[in-house]
C-alpha cells in the first residue's frame, strides 16, 4: 500500500481538480488580512526576535491550550522557564498532536518561513531550533520581512477607540513598506457596562473632547471617535458579543441604565441587553453612514477559569463555545437598522458550528445590490478554522447562499507567523471544489472555479473592504 506523504505539495488536495484550482488559482493570490490581532508598533519598529518561542509561542493562546491538555505545567507555557524549555516542551506535545490543526499550521509556517521539511517532535526540536533561529537572525527575518514573505497586501489591526493611532500614523507615512497597514475599530470597552468601564469612560471622555455624563454624550464621543478612526484609514468594526441583543427600550430607560452605572450600580442582564442593544443600534447607523463593514463575533464564553483569569487576564486559553446564539435576536437586530434604512454591510461569526445554517438564512433576508454578498457568513473562526470547521462553513454558505461572493480568509492572530493559515483555508477550499467537480455536482467548467477560487481568496475582499490603499 502506497502511503500518501505529509503536508507535500499536494496537501489536502485529493482530486486532480483540485490540485488545477490550488495552483493556478489560489497559491500566488496577495493575502488581505481583515482581521487580525498583530501590534502596529511592532510592525513600524520592524522588529526581530531573538528566537522562535518568542515569535511562536508569545501571545498564542491556542498553543498554550493543547500544553495545558497534554499536561505541560505552566511555567513552560506562560511562566518564566527558559525559551528553549518551552519550545522543547510544545514540540514534545505537537509530534502527538493527531487531529489538531496546530499539527498543521506549525508545520506548514515550518516549511515556509525556515525551509524544515521534516516532522517536529521531542526528538527533532534540537535541530529545528537551531535552524529557526539562525534564520531568524537572517536578514529579512523581522516582523516586516515576515509578512512580505507571506504576500500581504493590507493588515487591519484590532483598535480601541481611545487608541492615539499613532503607530498607524507612522506607517502610513513610511513609504518603504508596501503592505498597506490600517486600523480596525473594537469598542467593546465602551459596551460593556457589566465590566469595569468607568476609567474606560473617563479616558474616552479626555480623547474625544466629550464630557460623558449621559448616554447622549457617550454617542457624541464615539461619533467622535469615528470620525478620527476614519481619517486614519479605518472602513471596519469589529465586535465581540456573546450574542446579538435585540431588547428595545425608551430612550430613558437608556439613559436611565447608563446614568445608574456611572454611579457604580452594575447593570442586571436585562439592563445589559437594553444597553448594548441601544449602543449596536447606533453604532450600526453611524457605519452604514461612512460605509464601514460591521463584524460581529459572538458565540463565545469568555475568561471561564477564574483564577487563571486574574493571574494571566484575559485571551489567555480560557474561553469557549457558547450555545446562547439566538438566530431571532441576530435577524431581528439586522431587521431594526434596515427598517432605517441604515443597515451597513455585516460580517456575522458564531463560534457554535450549529449556527452555520440560521446565519446562512438570515443573511439571505438582507442582501441588495449595493455590493455582492453585503451581509456575509464570516469563515469558520477560532475553534473552528481547522478541517472540518472550514469545511462545514463552506458546504453551508455554498447550499444555502452565495459562495463565489464569500471574502474569505482571516488570521485572527497575534503571531507573524500565521499567515500560512490562509494557504490551508485555500487548500480546503480547492478540496470541496475538486470534490463537487469530480462527483458531478458541478460542471469542470475551471476557467469558472478558478474565477471563483481567486475571487474567493482575495479579489472579493478587495472588492467589499473599500481600503485605502498608501501611496508609495
Amino acid at each position: 500500500m502506497i502511503m500518501k506523504a505529509f503536508l507535500d505539495k499536494d496537501f489536502l488536495l485529493n482530486t486532480e481538480a483540485a490540485k488545477v484550482l490550488f495552483h493556478e488559482a489560489a497559491e500566488k493570490c496577495p493575502i488581505i488580512d481583515y482581521h487580525c490581532h498583530l501590534s502596529p508598533r511592532e510592525i513600524y519598529e520592524d522588529i526581530r526576535y531573538d528566537n522562535i518561542t518568542q515569535v511562536w509561542l508569545g501571545g498564542d493562546h491556542y498553543k498554550w491550550r493543547l500544553m495545558r491538555s497534554a499536561g505541560v505545567p505552566e511555567k513552560y507555557v506562560t511562566g518564566d522557564a527558559p525559551d528553549y524549555e518551552k519550545f522543547l516542551k510544545y514540540a514534545e506535545v505537537l509530534g502527538k498532536a493527531i487531529g489538531n490543526p496546530l499539527h498543521h499550521w506549525s508545520h506548514l509556517e515550518l516549511r515556509r518561513f525556515f525551509g524544515y521539511d521534516g516532522i517536529l517532535n521531542k526528538d527533532t526540536a534540537p535541530e529545528v531550533w537551531k535552524i529557526a533561529n539562525e534564520k531568524l537572525q537572517s536578514e529579512g527575518y523581522t516582523s516586516r520581512g515576515l509578512i512580505m514573505m507571506s504576500n500581504v497586501d493590507t493588515i487591519c489591526t484590532t483598535d480601541d477607540p481611545i487608541d492615539s493611532l499613532e503607530w498607524h500614523e507612522k506607517l502610513a507615512a513610511d513609504k518603504t513598506f508596501p503592505v498597506t497597514v490600517l486600523p480596525a475599530w473594537r469598542p467593546d470597552k465602551a459596551m460593556n457596562l457589566e465590566k469595569e468601564t468607568l476609567d474606560y469612560i473617563a479616558k474616552l471622555s479626555e480623547v474625544s473632547g466629550v464630557e460623558i455624563k449621559t448616554f447622549a454624550d457617550l454617542k457624541k464621543a464615539i461619533a467622535k471617535r469615528l470620525d478620527f478612526f476614519a481619517a486614519h484609514g479605518c472602513t471596519l468594526s469589529d465586535h465581540g458579543l456573546n450574542y446579538v441583543m435585540y431588547a428595545p427600550a425608551p430612550d430613558a430607560e437608556v439613559e436611565r441604565i447608563f446614568a445608574a452605572r456611572l454611579a457604580g450600580k452594575l447593570p442586571t442582564a436585562q439592563e445589559e441587553a437594553i444597553f448594548k442593544y441601544a449602543f449596536m443600534l447606533f453604532v450600526g447607523a453611524e457605519y452604514h453612514d461612512r460605509g464601514w463593514v460591521m463584524q460581529l463575533h459572538y458565540g463565545c464564553r469568555r475568561d471561564n477559569n477564574g483564577p487563571m483569569f486574574r493571574k494571566l487576564g484575559p485571551d489567555t486559553g480560557f474561553d469557549c463555545v457558547d450555545n446562547t446564539a439566538p438566530s431571532t435576536e441576530t435577524a431581528a437586530f439586522l431587521g431594526a437598522l434596515q427598517d432605517i434604512n441604515k443597515l451597513p454591510k455585516t460580517i456575522l461569526y458564531s463560534l457554535n458550528t450549529n449556527d452555520n445554517a440560521a446565519i446562512d438564512t438570515i443573511i439571505g433576508c438582507f442582501q441588495t445590490d449595493e455590493a455582492i454578498g453585503k451581509i456575509q457568513h464570516g469563515s469558520a473562526w477560532w475553534f473552528n478554522d481547522h478541517f472540518d470547521g472550514m469545511t462545514e462553513q463552506i458546504k453551508s454558505l455554498g447550499s444555502l447562499g452565495y459562495l463565489a461572493g464569500f471574502v474569505g480568509m482571516l488570521t485572527d492572530s497575534r503571531s507573524f507567523l500565521s499567515y500560512p493559515r490562509h494557504e490551508y483555508f485555500r487548500r480546503i477550499l480547492c478540496r470541496v471544489f475538486g470534490e463537487w467537480v469530480e462527483g458531478g455536482f458541478y460542471p469542470e467548467d475551471m476557467d469558472t472555479l478558478k474565477q471563483i477560487v481567486a475571487d474567493i481568496s482575495y479579489n472579493n475582499a478587495k472588492n467589499y473592504f473599500n481600503f485605502q490603499k498608501k501611496e508609495i
